[in-house]
């Protein structure tokens, strides 16, 4: 599936075969430098959520979403996806899910919190230029313009509304209740299955219609140390949408794995690029128990 994929990871220790089944491979290593090793027009699509900015702390120097700069964020992304580009079919797509997030005012870590212990950070990155303490960043639509100046065709932005969103403790603002997915393709035209992935109409009559842009889907708590699990219906839609029966799909952000879960559920082969070993090990078990 690739030119030479990796047994190694990044510190030179062997590593368990990349294969996981007969549908998804497992590249552990940092995507910036793995998807180089990767074939020309190779993939129908490419479906990922990135590291969100300055949100999380995974615990592995130099990761994509620790930049101290927002800008150097965005650049390290748009370069990431340019190289991608290069692996996509000329008709393929890239599906980015991504969230926004506020300045942190001066603060330089946080704690964990008990309902989410994956909220601790060790550091907290300084207002952007430009911004005030408090401000909304509005960093989903710096990197789609971002993306958009650099070829890619801007398609659709898609708003993920989470009828089960975690409430928030702030009484200055509304709850943030929804994600961005944003919708790229690599040429003018290129391969969509709308009738894939339409959904019911208000009037029964009709029957179905082409999906609208608004997607309500619940989060899905994983019982797993991944604490940004994205939920396999998100993923079921771009795969359906963006991929032909027994195609080929990238993930380079492979996180818990669900892009691989559920690539395999659809006959679709993947391969997953994963820069922390323990969620590496999380995502082979996911894939394996089909969950």
């Amino acid at each position: 599936m690739s030119k030479n994929s990796p047994t190694v990871d990044r510190s030179g220790e062997e590593v368990e075969s990349p294969v996981i089944n007969e549908f998804c491979e497992l590249i552990i290593g940092d995507s910036r430098e793995v998807i180089t090793k990767l074939d020309d027009n190779l993939f129908d699509c490419i479906v990922t959520s990135p590291p969100y900015w300055g949100l999380r702390d995974y615990g592995v120097g130099g990761q994509i979403g620790a930049e101290l700069d927002v800008e150097e964020y965005i650049s390290d992304l748009v370069s990431l996806f340019r190289e991608a580009k290069r692996t996509l079919k000329n008709d393929g797509t890239l599906w980015i899910n991504i969230g926004d997030s506020y300045t942190s005012g001066g603060r330089t870590w946080r704690d964990k919190d008990d309902k989410n212990k994956g909220r601790a950070m060790s550091y907290r990155p300084p207002t952007p230029e430009g911004l005030k303490p408090k401000d909304l960043i509005g960093l989903p639509w710096k990197l789609a313009f971002a993306l958009q100046s650099d070829g890619w065709y801007l398609r659709s932005d898609i708003i993920w509304n989470k009828p089960n969103c975690q409430p928030e403790s702030v009484r200055d603002r509304p709850t943030r209740s929804h994600e961005y997915i944003f919708l790229f393709s690599k040429s003018k035209k290129y391969y969509y299955d709308w009738e894939s992935i339409k959904e019911p109409s208000v009037d029964k009559k009709q029957g179905t219609k082409n999906r609208r842009t608004v997607w309500n889907i619940n989060t899905e708590p994983y019982p797993g140390s991944h604490f940004a699990v994205y939920p396999k219906e998100m993923a079921r839609l771009c795969i359906l949408a963006g991929s032909r029966p027994g195609g080929q799909v990238l993930d380079p952000f492979f996180g818990s794995g669900t892009t691989g879960v559920v690539c395999s559920s659809l006959g679709r082969k993947c391969i997953g690029i994963e820069l922390n070993n323990e969620y590496a090990t999380l995502a082979r078990s996911r894939v394996l128990s089909g969950r």
